[in-house]
């Protein structure tokens, strides 16, 4: 995994009238939360590689927001040349869609929320917990009952 550091400040010295030299922490922008977690062994190694394939299906999937143009294969048209196989393309985005939806059917209706925020929407726990209205420290729990879940649905060993 690539690591790009950059330097940001604590929220809460931002917010502070002090005048002492704000704090500052070095975090690793291509790490995901999930990520985060494995690397402090808050979540098993079956269970991240069950989220990463939870977030490989929703990639492929393109259920992602857009906030560019689609570049996808051009119609045909004479003398112009269409994508190699534009229907191979859909069939792969259509079996990623199963696939995603699958899998959140089979975490169930309340472990899926916090399961799609912080593997697919890359939300922190906390941040996740404060927008579902969750108690403190609750999220870390229904996440790795959630992973769980969708190693079984995967088969991860």
């Amino acid at each position: 995994m690539p690591r790009i550091l950059a330097e940001q400040a604590l929220p809460q010295d931002q917010t502070t009238g002090t005048r002492r030299p704000p704090r500052s922490v070095t975090i690793n922008l291509a790490e995901s939360p999930l990520g985060w977690l494995r690397a402090r062994a808050l979540v098993s190694d079956r269970q991240f590689a069950a989220g990463e394939l939870l977030r490989r299906d929703y990639e492929r999937a393109g259920l992602g927001p857009r906030v560019t143009m689609r570049w996808d294969a051009a119609p045909a048209g004479a003398g112009r040349r269409g994508a190699v196989d534009p229907a191979g393309a859909m069939v792969a985005h259509l079996r990623a869609r199963e696939r995603f939806d699958a899998a959140l059917c089979a975490a169930g209706p309340g472990l899926s929320d916090i399961l799609w925020r912080v593997v697919c929407a890359c939300e922190s726990v906390p941040t996740s917990e404060r927008a579902l209205g969750w108690p403190a420290r609750s999220g870390r729990l229904v996440l790795t009952l959630a992973l769980d879940r969708i190693a079984d649905y995967y088969r991860v060993p």
